[in-house]
This record gives structure tokens, C-alpha cells and sequence, in this order.
């Protein structure tokens, strides 16, 4: 399963509606890198920076405006997370893991004069054990820093050039990119610890062709910005047939396999309303893969491939489709994200090739300027996940023969999936400068998608600060 980067709490670092170090929609998966997707969102894609994004550190003792003069924008950021089941799940156990980004981004125009040139990577590092596997939920998962690398020294999430044309409303992007970076991205959901709309939503991100962050594809993007409140996106990414794009380390970028494309597209409209400038984002995207795949039911005549033995049925080309939004609702501060906010959307991917069929969420942000605790936020979000009736009928032919439960895009499979229901609550402290910790709630009804397992109710907290 993916895990994104979670760090900072992206209010403390949205206090001005010109910061211009923000980006588009987005290259980092985290809150300590939470400006890029703000700007892009704020004022339609931008080349991206990490100038002005706050340090525990300060500035470094001065190494950073130097670096910063010279064309380079540097960021580490640390997050470790911890969680335990109350009750229900597959087990009573509690789990402690986390992850250490660093970001390098060049302007080469600052360095050489290139113009509208930038350059961008990342490399993390993970540690600890999946809460997912110890709670029996491989649908989603409550943990939102493990997965898709395990313990890793150095895990490769992106290296890509960019190059901006026309004043910035046309930016061509290339190289190892995570699709889910791009496209289906919602910031502000990346403020929950469950991982399944962090940043790019299930099911889209659980297969070859949309592979989100800590994974990649090669390819590029194409972001045209005909106006101050729109922009349309379309991308090409070649396809891996494995697990893990360029292995658990990433570094292997032209593994064998490859040559299948995916295509995506996304229409985008950032509106702001009324007197206050109510922020809006919102978006409706597709994408379509031409690789095969096979059936999770049918074998070459339609029966159950299991009962028959015969060869499966495949499929050639696959889609899916979203739409997403974030409204702010009323504003209380300057900042971008100063105000209450409601973001919801929903995601779709074709049934009989991916086990789950679509996933709705709808939820409220709220930054603590109101109570006078400007830094700190608070959120509820509730999601609903059907799993395809093809992946069901390939559970009920599993059970009826006797034979194991077989694994897909979500993992491990402990019972015959149909739905399930995540409710989370969570409160933000801002401690001192780029720091955090938060207290977060979830209940899962129906872990696993299954009835398996009593319904967890689960418990957690991360500390996340910026160098």
C-alpha cells in the first residue's frame, strides 16, 4: 500500500495569500512541504519552490539564504507516528513507525541562468511496521507512514525537470514522478493520519498506472493555466508491471516490463467568493491505461477461474475517474487555509480488473484562529469504500473450494469483501516553530472491507517538525 509523508500542519505554513514558494499540485506529499500544493491551488500551477517554508532551525545559521541565493531550496523534515487498536481488528497491538524526507530543488536560472528551468527530487527514509497488517484492514489504512518501501535507507520518490513557458501558464514536467503527485491531489486531506485520500484517493493510486508517492512512473505532465482560476493537466506515464516501480528502493527506474502507457487528464477551476476570497478548488480527471489485465473472477469462458483451472480472462485497458473539491466556507485570517473548510469527492476505477470500485469522503478543517491558537487545526472526515462485486464473487468461489483468500491491489485478504466505513477525528497542536504533534481518533467499521473482525476502534499520534 502507498504511504504518504506527513509533516507539518500546512496552516502554519499558509499565513500569507502571497506566498509564492507554493507549487503545483504537487510535487511533495506532506504538510512540511504542504505549500505546493496551497499555491497551485491558490493561484493556478506555479514553478515550484521551497523558499520561505519555516525551519525548527531557523535559517541555518545562514546556510540557507546562501543556498537560496545560489538557486537551491533545501528541506529535511522528520515524522513518526504511533497507533493502537482499542478494540476490535485481527489483533490488539500497537505500532510505531516513520519516515525522514529530504527535498532538493533547483532553480537553474538562479544558478545558470537558465530561465524558467527548475529541477526537483526527493529521498526518503522509512522505518517501523505496518499497523495495516497487525489490525487485519489492508482497505485502508488508519497509519499513514508505512508502506510502499518498508525499512528503507534511502527510498527514491521523484527526480524530474520542469521548464515554464509563457510566463508560467504552460509547464512541461519529466522524468520519475509519482502520477498521484499530479493528479486526483488534494492537499488538505493529507492533514488526516488514514492514508486513502492522502493525497491522491483509492483506488486510482493502488495500481500500475497511477502509482502515488513514495512510488513513480516515468513520463511527463503538460499544465496549460488559460486563466487565473483554471488550468487543464494532461500526463503520460510509462507503465511497470511490478509491485515496487524501480524496486523497494526506487532507484531502479527502467526495470524490465515496461512499455505500456498511462494517460491522464484533469480540468481544474480555484475560484474565490465573495468579499472575504473564499477559496475553492475543484476538479473532475480520468485516466486510462492500455495494459492488460486479468480478471479477479472470470477464466476465458466467464467461470470462476479457481473452479475450473482454466486460463483467466484479461482485460485490455483499464480506467478510472474522480472528482474532488475543497471549499472554504468561512474565512478567520489572512492565510490561505485561515478558515473552515469542507472537502469531499468521490473516485471510481473499473471493478473487474481493480478490487475496489469507489470510494466517497466528505469532511471539515478548521485552523484555530478562532479560539486563538492560530497554528493549531482540527478535522472530521468520514470515507465509504465498496469493493467490485467481481472481487466478491472470486472471495465467495475462494470460500465455496476451501482454497486461501488471494491477495489484491489492497493486500492481504482475511474474509469476502463487499464495504467499508471509516470515521476520524483528529486535533492538531502547533508546538513552536515548524513542529507539531497531533492526537488523532478513527473507527472502522467493517476492517478489511469483511466481516471478520469486530469493528476497530483505533487511536494514534505523530510528531512532525522541519528542519
Amino acid at each position: 500500500m502507498i504511504a504518504c509523508f506527513m509533516a507539518l500542519n500546512f496552516k502554519a505554513m499558509a499565513q500569507s495569500e502571497t506566498s509564492q514558494f507554493a507549487a503545483e499540485p504537487a510535487s511533495y506529499q506532506s504538510r512540511a512541504f504542504a505549500m505546493e500544493g496551497i499555491g497551485s491551488f491558490a493561484v493556478g500551477p506555479i514553478v515550484p519552490t521551497l523558499n520561505g517554508n519555516p525551519h525548527l532551525f531557523g535559517d541555518w545559521g545562514g546556510l540557507q539564504p546562501w543556498l537560496i541565493k545560489h538557486g537551491f531550496y533545501v528541506n529535511v523534515a522528520l515524522n513518526e507516528e504511533y497507533m493502537a487498536n482499542v478494540t476490535g481488528g485481527r489483533t490488539r497491538d500497537n505500532v510505531l513507525a516513520g519516515q525522514v524526507a529530504a527535498a532538493l530543488d533547483i532553480d537553474w536560472q538562479q544558478l545558470a541562468g537558465v530561465k524558467g528551468l527548475w529541477t526537483h527530487m526527493i529521498v526518503i527514509n522509512g522505518h517501523g511496521r505496518s499497523f495495516s497488517h497487525t489490525l487485519g484492514d489492508s482497505v485502508t489504512n488508519p497509519e499513514e507512514i508505512y508502506g510502499a518501501r518498508g525499512n528503507v535507507v534511502a527510498h527514491l520518490v521523484s527526480m524530474y525537470a520542469e521548464k515554464a513557458f509563457l510566463d508560467d501558464r504552460v509547464i512541461l514536467s519529466l522524468g520519475y514522478i509519482p502520477t498521484g503527485s499530479f493528479f486526483g491531489f488534494d492537499y488538505i486531506a493529507c492533514s488526516f493520519m488514514n492514508v486513502s485520500i492522502c493525497s491522491n484517493f483509492a483506488p486510482g493510486k493502488y495500481v500500475p498506472g497511477g502509482k502515488d508517492w513514495p512510488s513513480g512512473n516515468l513520463g511527463g505532465v503538460l499544465r496549460v493555466r488559460p486563466t487565473e482560476q483554471t488550468y487543464v493537466m494532461g500526463g503520460v506515464f510509462v507503465v511497470s508491471p511490478h509491485d515496487y516501480n524501480g524496486g523497494i528502493s526506487g532507484w531502479s527506474i527502467a526495470q524490465s516490463g515496461l512499455g505500456k502507457l498511462s494517460s491522464q487528464v484533469e480540468l481544474g477551476w480555484m475560484p474565490s467568493f465573495g468579499h472575504d476570497r473564499l477559496r475553492g478548488n475543484y476538479k473532475i480527471g480520468a485516466w486510462y491505461d492500455n495494459s492488460s489485465y486479468p480478471d479477479l473472477y472470470a477464466d476465458i469462458n466467464g467461470n470462476s477461474f479457481q473452479e475450473t483451472g482454466l486460463p483467466r480472462r484479461y482485460h485490455s485497458g483499464m480506467w478510472t475517474a474522480w472528482f474532488m473539491f475543497d471549499q472554504m466556507l468561512v474565512r478567520n485570517g489572512p492565510g490561505l487555509a485561515d478558515g473552515l473548510i469542507a472537502l469531499g469527492g468521490a473516485g471510481y476505477s473499473q471493478g473487474n480488473v481493480v478490487a475496489m470500485r469507489d470510494h466517497e469522503w466528505i469532511g471539515l478543517v478548521e485552523t484555530g484562529e478562532a479560539w486563538r491558537r492560530s497554528g493549531d487545526q482540527i478535522g472530521i472526515m468520514f470515507q465509504h469504500m465498496d469493493m467490485s462485486r467481481t472481487v466478491t464473487r472470486q472471495q465467495e468461489s475462494s470460500l465455496a473450494l476451501g482454497q486461501p483468500y488471494l491477495p489484491n491491489q489492497w493486500g492481504q485478504v482475511w474474509g469476502v469483501q463487499n464495504w467499508e466505513n471509516v470515521y476520524e477525528a483528529f486535533y492538531s497542536f502547533h508546538l513552536m516553530r515548524a513542529t507539531t504533534l497531533q492526537a488523532d481518533f478513527q473507527y472502522l467499521q467493517r476492517p478489511g472491507a469483511t466481516t471478520t473482525f469486530g469493528d476497530a476502534a483505533v487511536i494514534g499520534g505523530q510528531f512532525t517538525t522541519n528542519f
